[in-house]
């Protein structure tokens, strides 16, 4: 649903409150048998192999010649690793994953039709999640509990992971479809506000959040995408490793994944051509917009937009044009966007 009511209230509940929204669109693959975690820290760029059970990383899938094939969290479950990704991968995970099991012994399976996700955030949703019966103590980033539940609606079995943001608490409470309805209900009556996609869309823009398929393509190279938190440089050989490594030992890419900043609601649209000069002013193509959101302030509206410059010009606080509209490079996540007054913003999405 893109909403249910006010989505200033939707995102003030995201920042300052807890908003709890379905995240039916994320999927889990499970990998089980003797050999999956070799086999999986071969695959992946992160590192699998160290993996604490109960915690998580993120991870890109890649191909021979180090391009994208995917994103994605991976969980150690002890006997299963679990790989969390986005609905419109799946296929072509399972798929590049049954490529290369040979002689391993590796067994894939989808979850989907099993599992389904609940997501609630904000400062107060773990005080939400205990009030609605389901008992959560303080987690690190990407661990996981199996909750005890104390709910009067009727028990139910799932699983609650931690954000990866250490700074914005969140969670996702991993649960069979039949019981969503009622876990969603119980929580709404503890007080946490239903949020739509377009609040939920708003904060990954304002958080400087890449999503693949719209910011992270295939054609882009892991270090383009400034998500080092990705990349393990110690763990060994994986599949497109060697062209990683080269990038690092040779020197940056040419281009980096960034945010800029645009006063009032500028009308860019993504595929917008970034340029280092004004219209017809010694202009010079730099960079290209791949999301655009409208944030409203008590000091005036504000549009976000992230994208990809050349490094040379991607430096924080540089003016560029995007169109005829002069925006300012930032640093992200973004700091100065006044997050923090989401009670009197007013949010659209471009």
């Amino acid at each position: 649903m893109a909403r249910f009511g006010d989505p200033r209230e939707e995102f003030a509940a995201l920042l300052d409150g807890c908003g709890i929204y379905d995240l039916g669109f994320r999927a889990r693959v499970s990998l089980t048998g003797n050999d999956r975690v070799r086999w999986l820290n071969g695959m992946v760029t992160n590192n699998i192999r160290d993996l604490e059970v109960g915690r998580g990383v993120y991870a890109f899938l890649l191909n021979p010649q180090g391009r994208i094939l995917g994103d994605m969290f991976v969980y150690n479950l002890g006997e299963t690793l679990v790989v969390e990704t986005d609905r419109s991968q799946v296929e072509k995970i399972v798929s590049t994953f049954d490529h290369y099991i040979i002689m391993d012994d590796v067994e894939v399976a989808n979850l989907s039709e099993q599992q389904t996700t609940l997501g609630v955030a904000g400062p107060g949703s773990r005080a939400m999640l205990n009030a609605a019966g389901i008992e959560v103590p303080e987690l690190k980033p990407l661990e996981m509990i199996t909750p005890r539940c104390s709910c009067d609606c009727g028990c139910v079995e799932c699983t609650v992971v931690r954000g990866e943001d250490a700074q914005r608490e969140s969670y996702e409470v991993w649960l069979a479809p039949k019981d969503v309805y009622k876990t969603w209900q119980a929580l709404v009556a503890a007080g946490a506000t239903p949020v739509g996609s377009e609040a939920l869309e708003m904060q990954r823009i304002a958080g400087g959040i890449p999503l693949y398929g719209v910011d992270i393509r295939e054609r882009d190279l892991p270090q383009e995408t400034e998500q080092m938190r990705a990349l393990n440089f110690n763990k060994g050989c994986y599949v497109g490793q060697e062209i990683v490594e080269r990038i690092r030992s040779r020197g940056n890419v040419h281009r980096k994944f960034t945010g800029f900043t645009l006063e009032g609601p500028a009308g860019i649209t993504a595929g917008a051509k970034i340029l280092s000069g004004k219209s017809g002013e010694d202009e010079k193509e730099v960079g290209e917009v791949t999301s655009v959101a409208t944030l409203g302030t008590p000091s005036g509206e504000r549009t976000i937009a992230l994208g990809y410059i050349r490094r040379e010009v991607g430096v924080p606080g540089r003016e560029v044009w995007i169109g005829t509209v002069k925006a300012t490079v930032i640093q992200l996540p973004p700091e100065n966007i006044a997050l923090g007054q989401a009670e009197d913003s007013v949010l659209h999405r471009t």
